[in-house]
């Protein structure tokens, strides 16, 4: 180990440095990407996003893992006790059959997650395959007599839980995997109006990046001069949505391919399960000011009335610079 390592390991314990490392480690890669493009290539339709969480606003694969984690739990707590082994096989087999439904969530998610939270995540799924395993093997020695040998494999099936379940715990806190990237923008843009430049500077049609109080915000202006103004990095995981595809009413993030309503920041499709935080626009003597929208949805009429004259006022100005 060198020196450099070796400080390093002493400033946090073995088990984080390990992750760390796992993280680092590019030899799966090659089989990373042959699964995330076999999962991407799964013919799910609107199924996907449902996998993905979108109708919960968070992922639902942490939802979906408390039925065969807490029957496999369950099973061991009656393999303790005398006399309890039928129902013990019972809930092992409740678990099996919850298991594949859990893992084709996670596993969607997981195809649309950084080369460093698939590395984690593919030792996570490793991990959770063997649980599946053990608890298969469990069932099996149970439904032919084999009662210890059922409890056994049992028991090595949820020490794999366990280890999956830790994984999954670095991928979801450690790592961010399915939080909101977007979510600290209310809490750090201050209120009221902010100009953010001139309504030259926003040509028609086209993604533009400006920021307000350090927080990075994508801005468009449609054809007929109405300007939409989002938070810019994608709340899947921060993807520059100003680098993305504008079209429909709608802006298409680069890196995952979550779509947002340029209007309100809704996400009509995934991987992204949480909106973007949006803006209310105005056009104040031919600049640009942009609000963050109030939690309500209201806006003050009399404010509306004025950006919608001054609006008009600089159409009818760039009309007269074109004679």
């Amino acid at each position: 180990m060198s020196k450099k390592a070796g400080r390093r390991l002493m400033g946090q314990n073995r088990m984080l440095w390990l992750l760390d490392a796992l993280e680092r480690d590019p030899r799966a890669d090659v089989v990373i990407d042959k699964l995330t493009g076999t999962v991407r290539a799964l013919p799910l339709g609107r199924a996907r996003d449902a996998l993905h969480g979108r109708w919960l606003g968070h992922p639902v694969h942490p939802l979906m893992v408390q039925v065969p984690i807490g029957s496999w739990m369950s099973a061991a707590v009656l393999d303790l006790l005398p006399g309890r082994t039928r129902e013990a096989g019972l809930l092992v087999g409740v678990g099996l059959a919850a298991a594949g439904p859990a893992a084709l969530a996670g596993a969607v998610d997981w195809a649309e997650l950084h080369r460093q939270q698939t590395r984690v995540g593919l030792v996570h799924a490793v991990a959770n395959t063997a649980a599946v395993g053990l608890y298969g093997a469990s069932l099996l020695c149970r439904l032919t007599g084999r009662a210890t040998a059922g409890r056994a494999y049992g028991f090595l099936g949820l020490t794999a839980v366990g280890l999956g379940g830790m994984l999954g715990g670095h991928l979801a806190y450690r790592q961010a995997s399915g939080a909101n990237h977007a979510e600290e923008v209310p809490h750090v843009v201050g209120e009221g109006w902010h100009r953010i430049g001139t309504v030259d500077e926003f040509p028609a049609g086209r993604p533009v990046r400006r920021a307000v109080d350090d927080v990075p915000v994508l801005v468009v202006r449609e054809t007929g001069g109405t300007f939409h103004a989002l938070a810019d990095r994608c709340s899947h995981l921060a993807g520059p949505l100003s680098e993305g595809t504008v079209a429909d009413g709608c802006v298409e993030c680069p890196w995952h391919g979550s779509v947002f309503r340029l209007s309100d920041g809704w996400n009509v499709r995934g991987p992204a399960t949480a909106p973007q935080p949006a803006f209310d626009t105005r056009v104040v003597d031919g600049h640009v000011e942009i609000r963050l929208r109030r939690e309500d949805g209201t806006e003050d009429a009399d404010e509306n009335r004025t950006a919608g004259a001054a609006e008009r006022a600089a159409e009818d100005e760039g009309h007269g610079h074109g004679n």
